[in-house]
């Protein structure tokens, strides 16, 4: 419908991104979806809906020039923008400050921090003119110290972008939303144990945050799986 609500999603291909858009679908959302390959996106855009409904976008988040273009599309397609889910990510390997390869640090650290500013920046604009919402995946990652690992690092650096932004904008009318995720069974871990959340875990935290009304700001949603039975 013209006048629904409109969801921005990054890292919409796979995992938590793809779940969170087909439960905003389920509520009555039009969606974009943004991933680093629109080829990914076609089947799930389908699958939601179609043209009309859905708007795939090819977009590296490291990258300004994409991300301005996504907004671009997204408002010329849609004409608002009333939530954005930053939740493109990317994960470490192993070998910790002493032994890990940099340049997975590199690409980690512009995609899990400098891509998120980027999204935050060029979004807000339209969040502004909606009064909308924003949403970040962090991580219980950034919670904790966890020996040896950039990730953590850089999903402590999204803990502070979310405290910081949601100051920023104060009194604005816009809500900031903190989604921290323990492991979570997706495509994005390589060796996953059994006991882990599903991505459809996370986008229920997603879409209990939007849901609220205008006066409640929830503020973070930290979600682990729950211990297993010794």
């Amino acid at each position: 419908m013209a006048n629904s609500p409109v969801m921005l999603i990054t890292g919409a291909s796979s995992g938590i991104g793809a779940a969170t858009a087909r439960a905003a679908a389920q509520a009555g959302y039009r969606l974009v979806l943004a991933a680093r390959s629109e080829d990914k996106l076609a089947a799930l855009a389908q699958e939601l809906g179609g043209s009309g409904q859905v708007l795939t976008v090819q977009c590296d988040v490291q990258s300004g020039d994409d991300q301005k273009a996504m907004v671009d599309r997204a408002l010329a397609e849609f004409g608002q923008i009333d939530a954005v889910f930053a939740n493109a990510g990317r994960g470490g390997e192993p070998g910790g400050f002493s032994g890990a390869d940099p340049e997975v640090w590199k690409d980690m650290i512009l995609t899990n921090i400098y891509g998120v500013g980027l999204t935050v920046q060029h979004c807000l604009p339209a969040l502004r003119e909606s009064q909308g919402h924003l949403l970040l995946t962090g991580s219980a990652a950034g919670r904790v110290t966890i020996p040896g690992s950039m990730y953590s690092a850089t999903k402590w650096a999204v803990s502070a972008i979310g405290y910081g932004v949601r100051e920023e904008l104060r009194g604005s009318g816009i809500r900031v939303t903190l989604i921290e995720p323990g492991m979570v069974d997706t495509p994005f871990f390589d060796e996953r144990p059994a006991h882990a959340l599903k991505s459809e875990d996370i986008a229920n935290a997603v879409m209990y945050a939007v849901s609220q009304p205008a006066h409640v700001d929830v503020n973070e949603i930290l979600v682990r799986p729950t211990p297993a039975q010794q």
